[in-house]
């Protein structure tokens, strides 16, 4: 509690939103103005007429909800959560209650009305926020708006730094002075040359030592986002930069070059992450981003100096690129990922992606790669939340895959369930493992 009444002493944009007072009071004031839309009429039509139907006209919109997403427009695989599930529900009986309320009223009344369907809103996104955890802070919420990115630092350092065999970096590099204390974050278009995947811009962060000359030629981490997602996930809701700032302050400036790119083209589209009818994903991932940064960047060469991380679906393409371009990437990060690409059943995927031809599919299917193929050479990290009761059995599913295959996998656990919440504390968690499997910590 001493934390949470620091905090509220300082920045308002810096208070909590997903603990503390601010989401109970926004639940209680969200739960009041449900009972008095509901329950404070004397109207006979209200209690008779208008009540009923708003109850069946938000049960309907809800339903219909329900059919829309998970059974036609199908955005997510796994389909929605069911407290999502149960907030939107919630949040259109507010909306409606407040609509039935607006006839023949007073001015005054109507503005009642509007105002206690707004609290009741704002208290559904609430509960989700928290759920979800994309929003710690109103700092995060707004960082679309309050981040700036900077020009891509891209001319060559006339030396270069790299450790002998047998040696890492952080044992042969000397922060010069004057080493600026963070990173930079930047946006790029970086293109599908040989895939020909049109995607967003991709984030880029180069560490402070990066800016040093001699330059240390330093690891690259590849992440990818979940579906739906943006490359610019990982720095706005992830704040991944500052975790890499931190890591650098302990480590003379050293940490990884990050490189966030795109693997959906859209928001709301899922490319799975392989090569077939619906994107060369794969290729792009692993031809045409390690292309771009060897053009435009100096980082370490060899498969030993590059991972491919990701969250939910991107946990599942860190997965599928660690397996079927295993001479791009020797490290992999997946977190909360599922156990194969998936549209929401394999005969769906299947048909979707290669037009029914299953061996197709069954050639790049993740866990099958493994049974057929060892990966000695391979390091893997599996995070899952504790009580993601969708994704927990799928990732002890990769473990055991990813241990029976050879290679060199660690499974970690966290509190929580799905999302930004296990996310944004994990890449904390296994930077110093990226770090030490690319050789840049002892």
């Amino acid at each position: 509690m001493t934390s949470v009444s620091l905090a509220l002493t300082w920045n308002p944009i810096d208070w909590p939103l997903t603990r503390g007072p601010i989401p109970y009071a926004i639940l209680a004031a969200g739960w009041g103005s449900l009972l008095v839309l509901a329950l404070l009429a004397r109207s006979r039509t209200w209690w008779r007429r208008r009540l009923p139907v708003a109850l069946l006209t938000a049960a309907a919109a809800s339903l219909l909800l329900d059919i829309v997403v998970d059974g036609w427009w199908h955005p997510f695989p796994e389909g929605l959560p069911r407290y999502i599930t149960w907030w939107i529900a919630v949040a259109l009986l507010g909306l409606s209650l407040a609509a039935f309320r607006m006839p023949g009223t007073a001015l005054r009344r109507k503005l009642l009305a509007t105002g206690a369907g707004s609290l009741v809103l704002l208290m559904a996104s609430s509960q989700v926020n928290r759920g979800f955890d994309q929003f710690p802070t109103g700092r995060v919420m707004l960082a679309p708006w309050l981040s700036k990115t900077q020009e891509l630092t891209t001319a060559k350092a006339a030396t270069t730094v790299s450790p002998p065999p047998g040696k890492v970096m952080e044992e042969v590099w000397t922060a010069p002075p004057g080493l600026p204390a963070k990173g930079t974050v930047s946006t790029v278009p970086i293109p599908g040359t040989k895939s020909g995947f049109k995607a967003r811009d991709a984030y880029v962060y180069l560490p402070p030592a990066y800016q040093a000359s001699p330059r240390p030629l330093l690891p690259v981490v590849v992440l990818v986002s979940g579906q739906p997602g943006t490359p610019g996930d990982w720095v706005l809701a992830g704040q991944v930069n500052e975790a890499l700032d931190a890591f650098a302050a302990q480590h003379q400036g050293l940490a990884p070059i990050v490189v966030m790119p795109d693997q959906l083209g859209s928001t709301w589209t899922n490319t799975l992450c392989f090569d077939s009818k619906i994107a060369n994903t794969q290729t792009y991932l692993a031809q045409d981003v390690p292309d771009w940064v060897r053009a435009n960047l100096q980082a370490a060469e060899g498969r030993k100096s590059w991972v491919i991380g990701g969250a939910s679906m991107g946990g599942t393409c860190a997965l599928q690129l660690a397996v079927n371009a295993p001479e791009v990437y020797g490290s992999f990060l997946d977190m909360a990922g599922q156990d194969e690409p998936t549209l929401g059943t394999r005969a769906q995927t299947v048909a979707a992606a290669f037009d029914g031809d299953e061996a197709k599919f069954n050639a790049i299917d993740p866990l099958q790669v493994m049974a057929a193929r060892k990966f000695p050479d391979t390091a893997a990290a599996i995070v899952v939340g504790r009580t993601d009761n969708e994704f927990r059995p799928q990732q002890e599913k990769v473990y055991k895959a990813a241990l029976d295959a050879g290679m060199n996998a660690k499974f970690d656990l966290m509190p929580g369930g799905h999302g930004w919440i296990i996310f944004r504390p994990g890449i904390v968690d296994q930077l110093p493992w990226m770090a030490q499997q690319t050789g840049l910590i002892r």
